[in-house]
């Protein structure tokens, strides 16, 4: 099959889909969500410890400036990691089915993290204590590398023709609720433990929590049954024994596609939640707990917006609602900079963080839907998961260490251009592709 012939199904009107067996959407809800909400519970606690905690834990004999970049360095290790996670859970998604694929995910993501949780410092083991921690952060990158497009294709391959945006959010919603109990979970602690003993012990707490996430998820997903379209080609013996080769062959301009309309989600979610964090705290004059507030207060706008946006896209396409935020992202990236000055401007921080969370959740939402609807069945796992993780790497693994020294050297308006670029990407990506809302989901 030639590339053409995957694109060539986007201009056609959606027939009369087959009469399947679904799961209930509670179900499905449940199914999809749990996991990326493990995701970014995980990734966010990460991302708060790495930026406040791990450059006095694991970097010690450093200057401040110094341990932060290679805390944050860190952070970047499990993005390495997910394009490789997407090619063996995408190849096996594929291949055997999208529900035995997903509990393994799971189950390596969660166990990674947990790991964490029990490291010991610089102080008790020195390097090896980094070398431990990196290792972690990359098998819990590979379980992250399967995770997304899984429950992406359990909320979808169940999902009603005209409503596969909206049943694409249920994965998306995990961001924010992983989010806000990651930072509430911090926001605790930090209200009841000093810094030293956030130092020496609070910091591990998150990441020991997950493991109760982990259990949840494990049980709501041994309970799903396999999805209705996968079973469909299944019966159909339409399924591929390659299919990274297949979708390597037949749709790279898809994950070409597909990546980049991700990437500046990634970019922005990262400079809005860790990289403004550690700028806020240090040159502000914001406390870490007073930021993480403000963020909390914010998410809220963000699950708002996937829903709402979700929901339009259903309505009037996929393109039109993101080229529409990739537009705005553009504008914001220049206006921002002006909101991030002097010294607790409270009022700018939470315009800065609102207004950033509701482009982010009009960007983020139909994406669940898009990458999907962008392949073929038989290639749908691998290839939404690629472009998931490789936005990821172009996105988001060095996007808080990016933004942290282009401030330090050149200034926070450089930061707003970082931005501005990833958005001018997406916006050519979506120039190139066509809309998705009325496809044949079902070859």
């Amino acid at each position: 099959m030639q590339d053409t012939e995957l694109s060539e199904p986007l201009t056609k009107t959606v027939p009369v889909e087959p009469d399947l067996a679904r799961d209930s959407v509670k179900t499905v809800i449940f199914a999809s969500m749990i996991g990326t909400a493990i995701e970014f519970f995980d990734f966010y606690a990460y991302g708060t410890a790495a930026a406040a905690y791990f450059p006095k834990v694991f970097f010690p004999e450093v200057t401040p400036a110094i341990a932060t970049l290679l805390s944050l360095l860190t952070f970047g290790v499990a993005f390495v990691a997910r394009p490789l996670g997407s090619f063996v859970f995408g190849h096996f998604g594929d291949k055997i089915g999208r529900k035995k694929t997903l509990v393994v995910s799971l189950l390596l993501m969660g166990i990674s993290t947990v790991f964490i949780g029990l490291l010991p410092s610089y102080a008790t083991l020195g390097l090896a204590a980094v070398v431990l921690l990196c290792l972690c952060r990359f098998v819990q990158g590979i379980g992250l590398g399967g995770e997304w497009s899984g429950a992406a294709l359990v909320a979808t391959e169940n999902a009603p023709a005209n409503k596969r945006a909206l049943y694409g959010a249920f994965p998306e919603l995990g961001a924010p609720l992983g989010f806000f109990l990651s930072n509430g979970l911090f926001f605790l602690l930090e209200s009841f433990l000093t810094t030293d003993q956030m130092i020496q012990f609070g910091w591990r707490v998150p990441f020991l929590a997950s493991s109760v996430l982990v259990i949840v998820g494990f049980w709501v997903r041994e309970r799903m049954q396999e999805t209705p379209l996968f079973r469909m080609a299944q019966e159909k013996n339409d399924t591929t024994k390659s299919p990274l080769a297949t979708v390597f062959k037949t749709s790279w301009r898809q994950i070409l596609q597909g990546t980049f309309i991700v990437s500046v989600t990634y970019t922005l979610f990262y400079t809005l939640a860790t990289w403004s964090l550690t700028y806020a705290t240090a040159n502000l004059g914001f406390t870490n707990r007073e930021y993480l507030f403000l963020l909390m207060g914010a998410i809220i706008v963000f699950a708002v917006l996937i829903v709402a946006a979700s929901y339009f896209a259903d309505v009037i396409g996929r393109r039109h609602v993101l080229m529409g935020s990739s537009i705005a992202l553009i504008v914001f990236s220049f206006l921002f900079p002006y909101l991030l000055q002097g010294q607790r401007n409270f009022a700018g921080a939470i315009t800065f963080l609102v207004v950033g969370f509701i482009l982010m959740g009009i960007a983020f939402g139909p994406v669940g839907a898009v990458l999907p609807e962008l392949f073929s069945t038989k290639v749908r796992y691998s290839g939404a998961g690629i472009s998931y993780n490789l936005a990821a790497i172009i996105g988001a693994a060095f996007a808080p260490t990016i933004a942290t020294w282009l401030a330090n050297n050149w200034g926070i308006r450089s930061v707003g251009i970082y931005l501005g670029i990833m958005a001018v990407a997406s916006l050519i990506s979506l120039l190139t592709m066509k809309e998705t809302k009325s496809i044949d989901f079902t070859k």
